[in-house]
């Protein structure tokens, strides 16, 4: 199994389930009609009536290798929900995204067409957490309005929290963290074998916002995660119930 078949089974898991182009065209059709030169479309997520984060991605599967990225990225057209500008990248060779550069109206449905498949989803509320690596805090605003600023210990030196925008990937309850995952092993000093509660996924390379009991001590005062957010047990289940797969994470030196 490749990175992004693991990717892309993570996404189906969390809620943003590929939509097959069959739920727009008529159940049992496999592919999209393409215009002619163009590879079919087998699905595009978000999908149709999926509620997602004002930060979320665009991902469109195509029905194989597509000859022409540059034509493909071309027929991706937002038609309403005031989209911010994007980028492109390509996963696989039959796999677009479409990254956007700020977010989308909260509360808004966003209209789409790509590859001649139009489809649309929906956003909530904007609920958008910042991490500041100096000042030791996680603060969550929801519709621009602060609503919990949190203790939060960030990753040591050794182990730096990344710096940027990120969107949030998937929400698990349970995660079972191996330092062995990153090349560390468990009888090394920094080795760790830990099971974590409300979970929420910054990056595919195992950063998280969760539940830290064991550092709530720092939290506030010093950052000693190997790259995670730290939170206590309380914060963290109230974070993991406000957020959505795609609502945005900030974080900042």
């Amino acid at each position: 199994m490749t990175l992004f078949d693991t990717m892309r089974r993570l996404l189906a898991v969390s809620g943003l389930a590929t939509l097959v182009v069959a739920a727009s065209i008529g159940v049992g059709s496999a592919h999209a009609a393409a215009p002619t030169g163009q590879q079919a479309v087998a699905s595009v997520s978000p999908a149709a009536g999926d509620v997602v984060g004002v930060a979320a991605p665009v991902t469109v599967t195509f029905a194989g290798s597509v000859p022409d990225r540059a034509a493909a990225q071309r027929s991706l057209r937002f038609t309403s929900g005031g989209a911010p500008s994007g980028r492109f990248s390509w996963p696989a060779d039959d796999v677009m995204q479409w990254t956007p550069d700020g977010f989308f109206p909260a509360h808004s449905t966003v209209a789409l067409s790509v590859g001649g498949v139009k489809t649309n989803f929906r956003t909530g509320a904007e609920v958008l957490g910042v991490a500041d690596i100096d000042a030791h805090t996680f603060t969550v605003s929801i519709d621009g309005v602060v609503a919990r600023e949190m203790p939060a210990s960030m990753g040591k030196p050794k182990f730096p929290t990344p710096i940027g925008t990120f969107s949030a990937l998937e929400k698990q309850n349970v995660v079972v963290m191996d330092s062995r995952t990153i090349g560390i092993p468990l009888s090394d000093a920094e080795g760790y074998k830990l099971t974590v509660y409300d979970a929420v996924r910054v990056t595919w390379g195992g950063v998280y916002v969760h539940g830290a009991p064991w550092s709530t001590g720092s939290q506030g005062n010093s950052n000693v995660s190997h790259g995670c957010i730290n939170l206590s047990a309380d914060n963290a289940a109230w974070y993991y119930d406000q957020v959505s797969v795609g609502d945005p994470i900030i974080v900042r030196a």
